[in-house]
């Protein structure tokens, strides 16, 4: 993905709605004691910086979780969510300042610049040993996306994903459910970026990627000449969730865990999942 103004894809979604969960944490995972009432109030929160809401993600700031590559701007998923987070914190708009971390330098062991990063970051036990999370604000589920006409645009099943070329991004979620469910026959591409996975389908060197929901919906629609979802990973049990990601030990941990529960039920992630993703039925792989 490349950084854009967002409108022609933001058209598309609107078009649809939401549809998430997949093999992973539930949506207490991360969840810690829940602190005393005063515990959160904004005076008393353990911050990088005095009166300020430091946030990290990284550059491009991909949509549909940001827009027009600016986290700031309140637009997309995750910002708008991160400054509702925010607010519940105790937080005004200009008190919430952004910087840009890597993806992988987000959730690698030692200690953090920022209070909190958002990046599309899954819950997982083992990166649960260098850091802690939220609990999950985005319940996702993995996909395989192609383009018309290729051998497996009218794949109904795992099984006829067995012999496809397929690839995803190194150290993501997708590129493990690509590994451990699809298992395919030939050795999975794994590419650095999901621009670098895209321009080898375009270039006709796999059959098809697995990349979360969302994000297949964007790129079938904005990076690809037609563009098609195949359809959805088998969901299993448990949901794969995103959450905030913090520095391990965190005395934030608890009280940003605490807003993030307080917006799942009053109904406020429903409504910017809405707003901003999107799930117009990809159909489920048998």
């Amino acid at each position: 993905m490349t950084p854009r103004s967002g409108l022609a894809v933001l058209a598309v979604l609107a078009v649809v709605g939401l549809a998430a969960c997949a093999p992973e944490d539930k949506a207490t995972s991360g969840a810690t004691t829940p602190p005393a009432a005063d515990a959160c109030s904004k005076d008393k929160l353990a911050l990088k910086a005095p009166g300020t809401f430091s946030v990290a993600t990284d550059k491009p700031a991909y949509e549909p979780w940001f827009s027009a590559n600016d986290p700031a701007n309140g637009k997309g998923y995750e910002s708008a969510v991160t400054y509702a987070v925010a607010k519940k914190l105790g937080f005004e708009t200009a008190e919430v300042k952004w910087q840009t971390v890597q993806f992988n330098a987000a959730f690698a062991p030692g200690p953090k610049k920022f209070d909190l990063d958002v990046n599309q970051v899954s819950i997982s036990e083992d990166r649960r040993k260098a850091v802690d999370f939220s609990t999950g604000y985005y319940d996702v589920r993995q996909t395989v996306i192609t383009t018309d006409g290729s051998k497996i645009a009218n794949a109904k099943s795992i099984a006829d994903l067995a012999d496809a070329k397929l690839g995803a991004q190194v150290g993501t979620t997708s590129y493990t459910a690509l590994r451990d469910v699809i298992k395919p026959k030939q050795k999975p591409g794994v590419y650095d970026s999901n621009d670098l996975a895209v321009q080898a389908l375009k270039n006709k060197q796999l059959d098809g990627i697995v990349v979360d929901l969302p994000t297949g919906f964007y790129m079938t629609a904005a990076q690809l000449d037609n563009g098609k979802i195949v359809g959805q990973l088998p969901g299993g049990g448990q949901a794969e969730q995103f959450g905030f990601v913090l520095e391990k030990g965190s005395q934030l941990t608890a009280c940003v865990s605490k807003a993030v529960d307080a917006l799942r039920s009053d109904g406020t992630l429903t409504q910017l999942q809405d707003q901003f993703l999107t799930s117009e039925g990809a159909p489920e792989l048998s």
